[in-house]
């Protein structure tokens, strides 16, 4: 037996509804396996938006508000994001962003409102004690070795 499905992943008007009007100008779509921690990921002078989802497996996603701005600086939101429960989560540009696999494997794929510019992409400490982040670690992570030298949130470059 199979099984057919159909999700409508974009609405130009429904996010313009929930305050969303940036244009999407990149996709990306990664793989990786259960225990891998992405992030926190984020760009100076060329930010970019996000909208995430967890098209296969299960993901924690992680946003902290780096706008100094911001009556929400320095918080950590999550969200746990599966291909079961197609929830998808819009972070602005001005947040880091990270995730955690959960599941055996995950595909994610998320639409960016700026384009990838190495020069201006900074990482900062996924284990950073300041922010106090809930991992929900049993081992472990499997780290990239750009993960494994992020900067402390307090000597970051945030945006006023």
């Amino acid at each position: 037996m199979t099984e057919a499905s159909f999700w409508r992943v974009t609405n130009r008007r429904k996010f313009a509804e929930l305050g969303i009007h940036d244009e999407f100008v990149q996709d990306n779509h990664s793989f990786s396996v259960q225990n891998t921690l992405r992030g926190l990921h984020y760009q100076v002078r060329q930010p970019q938006g996000k909208l995430v989802r967890a098209v296969v497996g299960i993901i924690l996603d992680v946003a902290v508000d780096l706008r100094r701005s911001s009556a929400t600086f320095g918080q950590v939101g999550t969200f746990l994001l599966s291909g079961e429960n197609k929830r998808m989560v819009w972070i602005p540009a001005g947040f880091a962003h990270g995730f955690r696999v959960v599941s055996e494997t995950a595909h994610v794929a998320y639409k960016t409102s700026g384009f990838y510019s190495f020069p201006d992409e900074r990482t900062i400490a996924w284990d950073d004690p300041d922010l106090k982040i809930e991992w929900d670690l049993s081992d472990p992570p499997i780290l990239s070795q750009k993960d494994q030298q992020g900067r402390r949130f307090r000597d970051a470059e945030v945006f006023d």
